[in-house]
């Protein structure tokens, strides 16, 4: 597989075959879920920037900017997590 974030988000499956013998089988991620950590990877790099900018002109920290960067973070996080289960 080429694509990063496909190759992290497959799940190997346990699945029994003959004679007891145990196999994997690795299920690729949805089509939804991959739409949805791809915005969510842009809206994590367009926030960091939004970030930098705010920084450089205001010359201050923007808390509501950080919050939104730490839930974007939780989101991505949690659907990895929730995916390998």
């Amino acid at each position: 597989m080429r694509n990063p974030i496909k190759q992290a988000l497959v799940r190997r499956v346990q699945v029994k075959g003959r004679g007891g013998k145990v196999r994997y089988v690795e299920e690729p991620p949805s089509q939804k879920l991959l739409y949805g950590m791809y915005f969510a990877f842009a809206a994590l790099f367009t926030l960091t920037l939004l970030e930098a900018v705010y920084m450089l002109v205001v010359k201050a920290f923007s808390t509501e900017i950080f919050s939104a960067i730490s839930l974007v973070i939780g989101t991505i996080l949690g659907a990895f997590f929730t995916q390998k289960g």
